[in-house]
């Protein structure tokens, strides 16, 4: 707590440091949990490759920016990976925390409403609060940006600094920076339009600007010295272009306004909810209008991909916190005001059909195991079926191969990576990475190339029948376990024995 209070320059309250507790309390069960997650599997292999001192996306490959990995090589475990999100989540409900003090000066029970419900929603399973996802880290660095933003005096070294955390939040996932739009939107909001109006704002925004493309800038420089500057930016952002439109492949062929029409659209009502503040803005308090077009810019950037993913709706926690402060405690008619915005937010996962997850039964999970009314087992099974097969099948490869081998799966998870700490002889993770880019007869080459010293073949994958056929010529089947195969080298049998 003093480092906190050391951050944010103030003590902190008796009920927001309940409220901090009572965070951490509800992320206990978030610390037993298994290897399973799918994504959280693919960012702790990655985290690994860079362990073992692989280039990302030059060596191995996944589509995110690489902040996530960075933390998940410093984590090496799903354990320690949720401790840093917890220890992360505490820190920025402090810093939110701030936020609210500058935009509810005067409102204590606003204060108290915002960071509660921001805590919470930020740490339960609704919006997947609990797992080691990008959004739930990078909502933290762009609260802390809009805090030095909200100051009553800005300065240049101010604008710089929030700059490069929205930059940093970026480089956690690229729809971070739909965040930084809404401050620039805000200064222009208190200007007159004109020319001396817009060159204001624009000595402001230059080194908002600056400050925002130096970090990036800094990782295109790493990764061309590292040789792999090519390879991070088509993974990282070119190819999340493309993931626009991925769950819609029936209309990649079909005219640009045709195929791009739902995005259109919701750019389209993003333009008119500001325009319309703006004409209102006389109106409005500023914390109302500021709240509206931050959450109208993240409900756009959650929704870019038409996925239905909860963790996705992270990002537009903050200001949905704001605004139901608001509604719960504004005495103005604002409260009435404030139903407009959240109602659009609570369409939003109907109409697009995100999953639910229900926090009840999350809990109920964690007590049951905790009380031994279920049996490790099946606690494991409760996340996937094949989790306990997973980590069989893990530990058994520790045992035939060394830390620096390289195996090779074929199969829907990239579990087995992260649970035997040990990569594939190719940069792909994943089986869905080979299929997008990659293809089945490339990986035979590469396995010839460069023969992995085991490789696990699971019921679930997809048909491969030429990697049968090289199986069959180059690898002896040592052991199967539940519905997995698992294949050694054969040059390399004579460390152990055949089943």
């Amino acid at each position: 707590m003093k480092l906190l209070k050391k951050i944010v320059g103030a003590s902190l309250p008796n009920w927001l440091i309940a409220t901090l507790v009572l965070v951490f309390i509800l992320r206990i069960p978030s610390f037993f949990e298994p290897y399973a997650y799918g994504d959280e599997m693919i960012y702790l292999t990655l985290g690994e490759g860079i362990r073992q001192g692989l280039v990302l996306y030059r060596d191995i490959h996944d589509n995110k920016p690489p902040l996530l990995y960075v933390l998940a090589a410093i984590a090496g475990s799903v354990f320690w990976f949720r401790m840093i999100l917890a220890l992360w989540n505490i820190v920025y409900i402090v810093i939110f925390w701030q936020l609210t003090k500058r935009l509810f000066p005067k409102n204590l029970k606003a204060q108290k409403v915002a960071t509660f419900v921001f805590a919470l929603l930020s740490t339960i399973p609704l919006f997947e609060g609990q797992i080691a996802n990008s959004e739930v880290f990078m909502i933290g660095l762009s609260v802390a940006a809009f805090l030095l933003l909200l100051a009553g005096k800005l300065n240049t070294q101010k604008i710089l600094i929030a700059g490069a955390l929205f930059s940093l939040a970026t480089l956690f996932k690229i729809p971070a920076a739909f965040d930084l739009p809404v401050i620039i939107i805000i200064w222009l909001f208190k200007e007159t339009f004109n020319i001396k109006g817009l060159l204001n704002t624009a000595r402001k925004a230059l080194p908002l600007a600056i400050g925002f493309a130096t970090p990036i800038l800094l990782t295109f420089a790493w990764y061309y010295f590292r040789g792999g500057l090519s390879q991070y930016i088509s993974a990282a952002f070119a190819q999340n272009v493309g993931y626009l439109s991925s769950w819609r492949p029936d209309e990649t062929q079909a005219p640009f306004l045709e195929r791009n029409a739902p995005i259109l659209i919701r750019g389209l009502i993003v333009l008119i909810v500001t325009v319309t503040l703006y004409l209102l803005r006389k109106k409005l308090s500023l914390t109302f209008t500021f709240a509206t077009v931050w959450l109208v810019f993240t409900l756009f950037a959650a929704t870019l991909s038409e996925r239905p993913y909860p963790h996705y709706l992270m990002q537009t926690v903050p200001p949905l916190s704001l605004l139901v402060a608001l509604l719960a405690t504004s005495p103005k008619k604002e409260q009435v005001y404030s139903i407009i915005p959240l109602s659009l937010f609570a369409v939003v996962p109907f109409y697009f059909k995100f999953w639910y997850y229900s926090t009840s039964s999350y809990y109920n999970r964690f007590f049951e195991f905790a009380t031994s009314k279920v049996t490790i087992n099946d606690y494991l099974k409760n996340f996937d079926s094949n989790t306990p097969r997973d980590y069989e099948v893990a530990q058994f490869l520790t045992t035939i191969t060394d830390r620096y081998d390289r195996i090779f799966v074929w199969g829907s998870t990239s579990t087995i990576y992260a649970l035997a700490k040990r990569l594939p002889p190719i940069k792909y993770v994943a089986d869905y990475h080979v299929k997008d880019f990659y293809s089945p007869e490339t990986v035979l080459i590469d396995l010839a190339a460069n023969p992995p010293k085991a490789v696990v073949v699971l019921s679930e994958a997809d048909s491969f029948p030429q990697l049968n056929q090289f199986l069959k010529q180059n690898f002896i089947k040592i052991k199967t376990i539940q519905t997995a195969e698992i294949w050694y080298l054969q040059q390399s049998r004579g460390k152990i024995h055949q089943e």
